[in-house]
């Protein structure tokens, strides 16, 4: 807590005030990331828990299974929430917590401890902002098929039901799904996330059935607490081309199609944009009769997930979409740890791209961040980077809220360093630094700065 009073120098040139009295201010996590206990307290397997099991599958063969202990540190991290004035804190549930086996039989103590964070959230006057699924899919549904088999439909309704009717009482913000696109995508077509798995023929029935489920969860919801606010996030990335061919141009057409549109587009009603993604067509193979109504869905609220922009050149050898990105550490360019380019002006595309859509009611952005080689000196986190970082895309996000008044928060990811997926431990998007040996937290100083501009200092 000492950490909170270094001096940092605020150079934007916006405050606070300048977005509004209504506007969401928060910090993100997810479940799997951050809570270990990977297989204690009654907790079943997720996939995730599989999947870094294998060898090499995570860059240093880094382990999840503490990660930095917020089944234990959870009342500590809240405080520090709060320490920072943050008013909202996005964090998942884990599926496995709550039903070992994905259904069946609930695991009393997994509802005790979501009560116990919940309880923590109100003590420190903060709201929690929950995601029901992020990414950890119990072990024993992705035995029967996972996402691929259309019984995900019963098993998410079952666990959406559980989780509502549990923390119905203390949670006023519900997010169903986190960034279908890519757990599909990464998970059940490239095979480089979990389950592992690739191809067009699994890629296709989990894409249709994520989408489904996410309707199916706001319809459940709503239906146990109408009076909630319920929406959903997407992965966006804004896309330009290599050049201005027509053969780049049109690769990059296609690539924004299955970024941006592809996931979001059904759920508004519009369908599968087929015309430019022709493969898509195959999808009616896993489509039943009334599948077109019911995954439509009319969200409170949808999440923008955005971090970078990606350029896009033809490609004649990459199946279904002729595409390939073209990396940003070869197109000179300032890039994150991730190699992900430091691009600004993406974020504010993205929500005007977003706003067109009538259907599209709320924005906001849940998810944004960076993720660079803290320096720690004598107990302070140098991250200047990151407070760049933050201050330019937050810029970017107040012109966006001149130009559209749908665009209504922004949550950075994320509250501390985490397990980051197959990059293991080596990322650190944390506004608050974890020492993983020790477990100690330190505020860096890019905490210090959101801190100091929630207060208006």
């Amino acid at each position: 807590m000492k950490k909170l009073e270094q001096n940092i120098d605020l150079s934007f040139n916006y405050t606070k005030a300048d977005f509004g009295d209504d506007f969401l201010w928060g910090v993100a996590s997810s479940a799997f990331q951050t809570e270990g206990h990977h297989d204690k307290f009654g907790k079943g397997a997720s996939i995730w828990d599989e999947f870094s099991s294998r060898k090499k599958a995570i860059l240093n063969n880094d382990s999840p299974n503490i990660a930095t202990n917020f089944y234990e540190n959870y009342k500590e991290d809240i405080k520090l929430v709060k320490a920072l004035s943050i008013p909202y804190f996005r964090f998942s549930i884990s599926w496995s917590r709550i039903l070992p086996n994905g259904t069946g039989e609930i695991n009393q103590e997994g509802i005790n401890f979501y009560n116990d964070v919940l309880d923590a959230c109100k003590e420190n006057n903060v709201e929690p902002f929950v995601t029901l699924y992020h990414w950890d899919l119990p072990l024993e549904l992705e035995k029967k098929g996972g996402w691929t088999n259309r019984d995900i439909l019963e098993w998410f309704e079952e666990y959406t039901t559980v989780c509502v009717n549990a923390f119905k009482d203390k949670v006023k913000y519900w997010v169903v799904l986190n960034e279908p696109s890519i757990f599909v995508g990464a998970g059940y077509f490239l095979g480089i996330h979990a389950p592992g798995k690739k191809g067009i023929n699994n890629f296709l029935p989990a894409m249709h059935h994520s989408l489904l489920c996410q309707s199916i969860g706001f319809k459940t919801i709503k239906k146990i607490d109408p009076n909630t606010q319920v929406g959903t996030t997407f992965s966006c990335t804004y896309i330009t081309p290599k050049t201005y061919s027509e053969k780049d141009i049109k690769a990059a057409e296609r690539i924004d199609t299955l970024l941006n549109k592809a996931f979001l587009e059904p759920s508004l009603g519009l369908g599968y944009p087929i015309s430019k993604l022709p493969f898509l067509k195959h999808i009616a193979k896993y489509t039943l009769k009334g599948d077109e109504d019911l995954i439509k869905v009319e969200f409170d609220f949808i999440g923008l997930q955005n971090y970078t922009r990606e350029v896009i050149e033809h490609h004649s050898y990459t199946p279904y979409v002729n595409a390939k990105l073209v990396a940003a550490n070869k197109r000179n360019v300032d890039t994150t740890l991730m190699n992900w380019e430091i691009h600004p002006k993406s974020i504010y595309m993205m929500i005007l791209k977003f706003s067109e859509y009538e259907g599209v009611k709320k924005i906001i952005i849940t998810e944004n961040g960076a993720s660079f080689l803290d320096e720690v000196k004598s107990d302070i986190i140098h991250d200047e980077k990151r407070v760049s970082f933050i201050e330019s895309y937050l810029q970017q996000v107040l012109y966006a809220k001149q130009k559209t008044d749908k665009v209504k928060g922004y949550f950075v990811w994320s509250l501390t360093d985490n397990f980051e997926w197959t990059e293991g431990y080596k990322q650190r998007f944390g506004l608050i630094y974890i020492d993983y040996d020790s477990q100690q937290r330190i505020i860096k100083k890019s905490g210090i700065w959101y801190k100091k501009f929630l207060e208006g200092k």
